[in-house]
């Protein structure tokens, strides 16, 4: 019986074990498509914001999101950078153009904070 047991157990740590196995080495074989991307966004980290603090810019809504205090905010890109926007007019919908005035950037200076001016 313990034989059996031992064999078991053995088993499972060896399915387990392999599995890991798989999903670790899985993620390196990326397509062409998928590491472009990589690197791309890895460039994109290391550059330099196209805005600074206190820039005034039009920019459509992309989509919504909620930022952790539950304020609902707008993402919009400028440049393809990142910029959460707060302080939303009612009635906003993606596509909507808003004038915005730079806040801060986050701690790496990969995306910004901004408040919305207007709508345009």
């Amino acid at each position: 019986m313990l034989g059996v047991t031992s064999l078991l157990l053995g088993m499972i740590v060896i399915v387990v074990f392999g599995s890991w196995l798989f999903k670790r080495f899985r993620g390196r074989s990326q397509s062409a498509a998928q590491q472009a991307s990589y690197e791309r966004h890895k460039a994109a980290q290391k550059r330099q914001p196209p805005v600074e603090i206190g820039d005034v810019r039009q920019v459509a809504v992309q989509e919504f999101t909620e930022h952790h205090s539950g304020q609902r905010q707008a993402v919009c890109k400028i440049e393809g950078f990142v910029v959460f926007v707060e302080d939303l007019p009612d009635g906003l919908d993606v596509g909507d153009v808003l004038e915005i005035k730079v806040l801060s950037f986050n701690r790496g200076h990969t995306s910004a904070t901004a408040t919305a001016l207007e709508r345009v």
